[in-house]
């Protein structure tokens, strides 16, 4: 490990270097290199790796000059060859410029780049928004997983998407190949403005745009409506992958307690008088992780506390067909004055043929299928075409009534469980797939998280959904995948393990 003398050392000499001052003229000596660390690791590496952790840390800006190959040797008191090689093997991997007669500078490049871990607001690795994302992704078939955000394969309607596929196969003007249309497959757009008009939402299936998700048109709104410091609202918790899309935009999150209404009204006329924020996105109908829903009086004044401080609305309708009894819309509300509309089928029918949409203003529509060009130049049309198919056979219908009863069961069973082994439901869901239940007092849902990985189970800890890291005490549950017995015998051992600790 290098010590922190050399860095120090090396901090020294880019100080007395910018005020043109010599090595020798430092207060502290710089140690010799052999002294301070391991003779396993080659001096050269050692001088490359001490660089790059100036650089790394900003304390070496682009274009900054370095010190010559007299200087870094005697002040690292090494040989002079050493540097040389230093340098050339860093000019060799793009990190530092060689200017001829000028000498050597940090590249203008040389910037590290930009990854969501350093962005996210949560300092442990192991739960921020990223994390139950790679472990559900990642762990084997057999992984118990109750924390994801996806339903079992068996209640999924395959057979009816195979028979789909083979449809789309045999028709003579069926889209293999082509990219398609910038707005996306008209016959769904058509289908889907139809579904939309059923809910109250006016609109032509010109003011609505096919994407690849639900995930890929939350981006491209971010691409269409913020800019790099911009101040976002989110609930706090939600959706874990909200706050994933918003801090790759490197936006401001700032999170508005959710309740068992909606949002917190009151604190969220707090946030937007104080941080000017430009969006709020939110879960239509049922809340993911709370399973909470909106009332249609929280919904009507959300509206007039966003057209009083300019604040665009984003509801994603993605659980709707969830809900046995659909809440009043956002966007039916409001006419689409200044709410975005999104959904997509990635959770009802197949996280595989992906297919979500954006529903909102005609003018705004023309941009977003701009931005969607530019980015991926169209959407996928067989995806498309199955959910289309799906929609228009019944087969849809069908599985969706079905599956409410499914969840329904589940939900009832989920929640029994949870609660004879202790934990306290934020609340009785009126449908979805998700519980958010408190954990017994003392017990962190992290350590419940890390200690069920190691027995085979991926739960969700609740500070992978909030932005304030405040709901360490929850687990959101997938009822849906949580019906095997199992989970329940290494819940109760995480949750003893967890008291230990």
């Amino acid at each position: 490990m290098i010590s922190e003398g050399l860095l120090d050392s090396l901090k020294a000499l880019e100080q007395a270097y910018a005020n043109g001052e010599t090595a020798a003229q430092n207060e502290t000596a710089a140690p010799k290199v052999e002294e301070t660390v391991p003779e396993r690791t080659p001096l050269v590496e050692k001088v490359m790796g001490i660089i790059r952790g100036r650089i790394s840390a900003m304390n070496l800006a682009p274009g900054a000059r370095l010190p010559s190959i007299r200087r870094l040797a005697e002040t690292m008191a090494v040989s002079k060859s050493t540097v040389v090689e230093a340098y050339d093997r860093l000019v060799a991997e793009g990190i530092i410029q060689s200017r001829r007669g000028a000498g050597f500078f940090v590249a203008e490049r040389a910037r590290q780049p930009f990854t969501l871990a350093r962005a996210t607001p949560h300092h442990d690795r192991q739960i921020d928004p990223f994390w139950v994302m790679r472990q559900s992704l990642e762990t084997s078939r057999d992984t118990l997983k109750p924390g994801c955000g996806w339903l079992p394969d068996e209640w999924l309607p395959l057979e009816s998407i195979r028979r789909a596929i083979r449809q789309i196969a045999r028709e003579e003007d069926s889209n293999l190949a082509n990219y398609g249309e910038p707005l996306g497959h008209g016959p769904l757009r058509q289908h889907l403005a139809h579904r939309l008009a059923e809910q109250g939402i006016d609109l032509r299936s010109a003011d609505l745009m096919l994407t690849d998700s639900g995930t890929q048109a939350i981006d491209l709104i971010c691409r269409f409506i913020l800019q790099p410091g911009d101040t976002v609202l989110v609930d706090d918790p939600c959706y874990f992958n909200f706050q994933a899309v918003l801090l790759s935009h490197r936006v401001k999150l700032v999170g508005v307690p959710y309740t068992a209404t909606g949002p917190d009204l009151d604190a969220f006329a707090n946030a937007a008088a104080k941080y000017a924020p430009k969006l709020y996105i939110s879960n239509a109908g049922l809340q993911n992780p709370t399973g909470g829903t909106m009332t249609p009086a929280t919904a009507h004044r959300l509206l007039k506390l966003a057209e009083m401080h300019s604040i665009t609305l984003v509801e994603d309708n993605i659980f709707g067909d969830f809900h046995p009894s659909p809440t009043p819309l956002l966007a039916e509300l409001d006419g689409f004055e200044r709410v975005l509309h999104i959904g997509s089928f990635s959770k009802t029918l197949s996280a595989a043929a992906r297919v979500g949409y954006i529903a909102t203003r005609r003018d705004w529509i023309e941009g977003l299928t701009d931005l969607k060009l530019a980015t991926t130049f169209g959407n996928n049309p067989l995806s498309a075409q199955i959910i289309h198919a799906m929609l228009t056979d019944g087969s849809y219908r069908r599985h969706i009534e079905s599956l409410r009863v499914k969840l329904a069961d589940a939900m009832s069973l989920t929640a029994k469980r949870l609660k004879a082994d202790g934990l306290t439901l934020w609340t009785e869901p009126q449908g979805g797939m998700f519980l958010w239940a408190r954990l017994p007092d003392g017990v962190d849902s992290g350590n419940v998280a890390r200690y069920g990985l190691e027995k085979g189970v991926v739960f969700a800890p609740g500070n992978v959904f909030s932005p304030s890291h405040s709901a360490g005490q929850y687990l959101r549950f997938n009822v849906a995948q949580s019906t095997d017995p199992r989970i329940y015998v290494v819940l109760r051992e995480a949750i003893k393990h967890a008291r230990r600790e």
